[in-house]
């Protein structure tokens, strides 16, 4: 048989690459073909299809490369022996029924290969995949997911959303966590990847559309307070969650942040962006830049590199990992019957038994029930065997609070993670909008309470019911004795605030 190339090409090493450039060819086409035909985009084909694959079909053309040049060097040096294939005579039986056996169970293992990686890697995008393989480690995002808002929402819609670009961004981020993960070393808590998501153009707006966000939103909120009788304080207030298209309403309120009729950039002097010591304003009409800055901030040591577009997650930054405080998870329980707002004390006491340090989940389940139930039997004994039934169901509920928002083995607890969407647990609006943000012409980006929201009611700790659809001052359950406006609401309700309970 005339040979169709030099004898230099027929050499095992060549056919070997030859093979395996030749499979993942094949496979790259197989996949491309179900990309495009997929009714849904999938991002670990992606990774497939265009990383995996092409990198084995560069290793088979480098070993074709490699077998010539060897058989090359060999031929110069006189000591290279021509290989001569198998010869395949079909008019044999034997040869006939080898090749067919060969030809079909090759091809078949072709296909299934092809189908299962598929499948594997399909499986591979699934929440199940991204919270249940590292359990201990992913556990308090899994946990904390599932009662979400977004619970519906796979974690590759967030995390990586579509397009080939940040398919190759989240996979080479995620190659550390894997090896951080085998190899015990990441830290507890996990941090959140600030600096690694993508922006909520390419996520969060593929449902949320900003420009459509328009007038007010009615909100009601339900208070106890942490004394004998758990005295019940209401407040209903309206948001307003405008700011997006003119058309529709009014483009004042909180999403005016969203860069439709400005731009907002701002620079964090922290990782965790819980402090901005500097605000620019640039109107996309006028062109006028604002910038706003605090009084002691010196702007020529600004990295001007860490400046950054506000986006959607500079607020929502806990839109699905939310680990709840301990008196906010109380109080919609008792709001909800869930824990008897009857029994003495048992907002004080639910808070309490809640924030303590536990060293694992099983001895804070155990200690929740002991501490609460002696509570109750020290101090109301005759009520503690009346009432036995709703103390029991109060644990449980109390129980599932901090298994949903506590995990020791994470050291992962509200504490850890600043919610920015309000004020009163982190700095949240008041990084901003803290009253001490200045202009060089005097002004301030406002500290006012109503360019937010409007309190058109309020059931007040005394008995009062004061309505005003103009809206009314904040009265805070407990008299604080000064004006609520010389404090912030973290100055007492802050992590920080909390660490000695």
């Amino acid at each position: 048989m005339k040979k169709k190339f030099p004898d230099s090409f027929y050499n095992p090493i060549t056919f070997a690459g030859a093979i395996i450039a030749s499979v993942s060819f094949g496979l790259i086409l197989f996949l491309s073909v179900l990309d495009i035909t997929a009714a849904e985009t999938n991002p670990y084909l992606g990774i497939i299809t265009f990383i995996i694959f092409p990198v084995t079909l560069i290793f088979g053309l480098i070993l074709i490369a490699l077998g010539i040049y060897r058989a090359h060097r060999q031929k110069v040096k006189g000591t290279f022996k021509g290989k001569h294939f198998p010869v395949l005579d079909l008019n044999n039986p034997k040869h006939r029924i080898s090749f067919t056996v060969f030809s079909v169970g090759t091809i078949l293992f072709l296909v299934f290969t092809a189908f299962g990686s598929y499948k594997a890697y399909e499986y591979t995008e699934t929440v199940e995949f991204c919270g249940t393989i590292c359990h201990n480690v992913m556990n308090p995002e899994y946990t904390a997911y599932k009662n979400s808002p977004h619970s519906r929402v796979a974690c590759v819609q967030c995390h990586i959303g579509a397009g080939t670009t940040w398919y190759v961004k989240s996979k080479i981020s995620g190659a550390y966590q894997v090896y951080s993960v085998l190899f015990h070393k990441y830290s507890k808590p996990i941090p959140t990847p600030v600096e690694n998501l993508r922006p909520a153009q390419g996520t969060c707006e593929q449902c949320h559309w900003p420009k459509n966000f328009f007038s007010e939103k009615k909100v009601s909120f339900h208070y106890y307070l942490s004394d004998e009788k758990n005295t019940p304080s209401d407040m209903t207030m309206l948001l307003k969650i405008g700011g997006g298209n003119s058309e529709m309403g009014t483009t004042t309120g909180i999403h005016w942040h969203m860069n439709i009729d400005n731009t907002v950039m701002y620079y964090p002097s922290d990782k965790s962006r819980q402090t901005i010591p500097w605000v620019s304003i640039t109107s996309k009409e006028s062109g006028k830049t604002v910038v706003y800055k605090t009084r002691n901030f010196d702007e020529k040591k600004m990295n001007k590199e860490e400046i950054r577009k506000m986006d959607c997650i500079d607020c929502h930054n806990r839109p699905s990992h939310i680990y709840n405080p301990p008196d906010k998870m109380v109080n919609a329980y008792m709001s909800l019957g869930r824990i008897d707002s009857k029994l003495p004390y048992i907002k004080s006491v639910a808070v309490n038994v809640l924030d303590k340090p536990y060293s694992s989940k099983p001895i804070a389940i155990d200690s929740i029930k002991y501490s609460i139930e002696s509570f109750y039997n020290s101090n109301y004994p005759q009520l503690a065997k009346k009432e036995s039934k709703n103390i029991e169901n109060s644990i449980k509920n109390v129980q599932k609070i901090y298994s949903n928002n506590y995990f020791p083995s994470m050291n992962v607890s509200w504490k850890k993670f600043p919610n920015n969407i309000g004020h009163t647990y982190s700095p949240g609006c008041f990084r901003c909008h803290d009253g001490q943000h200045y202009s060089d012409d005097g002004k301030k980006i406002s500290n006012d309470c109503n360019i937010c929201h409007t309190i058109i009611e309020e059931n007040t700790s005394d008995g009062k019911n004061l309505v005003s659809l103009k809206g009314l001052n904040f009265v805070h359950p407990v008299d604080l004795g000064q004006s609520l406006t010389e404090e912030n609401c973290i100055d007492c309700h802050s992590a920080k605030k909390n660490d000695n309970l």
